[in-house]
């Protein structure tokens, strides 16, 4: 039995792209490699490590908000190397304007959690040291 492949992209669906890609664009600190209108959806995607990581906005889609305890998406964290690192996107987040819950530590690593224009929750995760 081969091993389980790896996540190749998330797709997280927005209410707004206007809003939403200049958010990302500054978080990432990097361009789309695409925006396509597929005619059911316009998807805006980026390339983060290996990872491509895609904003959806549907003509007619639901204006219900994220809430992580809806059956579905809890949220998507991002790897950092170390404590240390994950010490400097705090510093950043902080730079950026992005409100943010400070780090966590738990015997499993460190979590520092904000949340994008949709209220979507993301996290940025360290290994414990």
């Amino acid at each position: 039995m081969p091993q389980f492949p790896t996540i190749t992209h998330v797709a997280l669906t927005v209410s707004d792209l206007e809003r939403s890609v200049p958010w990302y664009t500054t978080l990432f600190k990097a361009e789309p490699v695409l925006d396509e209108d597929t005619g059911p959806f316009r998807h805006v995607v980026w390339a983060v490590g290996s990872t491509l990581v895609g904003l959806h906005q549907f003509p007619d889609g639901r204006a219900d908000g994220f809430d992580e305890r809806r059956v579905g998406l809890d949220h998507l964290a991002f790897a950092c190397a170390d404590r240390g690192e994950l010490e400097e996107w705090e510093q950043r987040l902080g730079e950026l304007g992005i409100a943010n819950g400070g780090i966590v530590d738990a015997g499993y690593g460190s979590g520092l959690s904000f949340r994008d224009p949709d209220n979507i929750a993301l996290e940025l995760f360290a290994p414990p040291s």
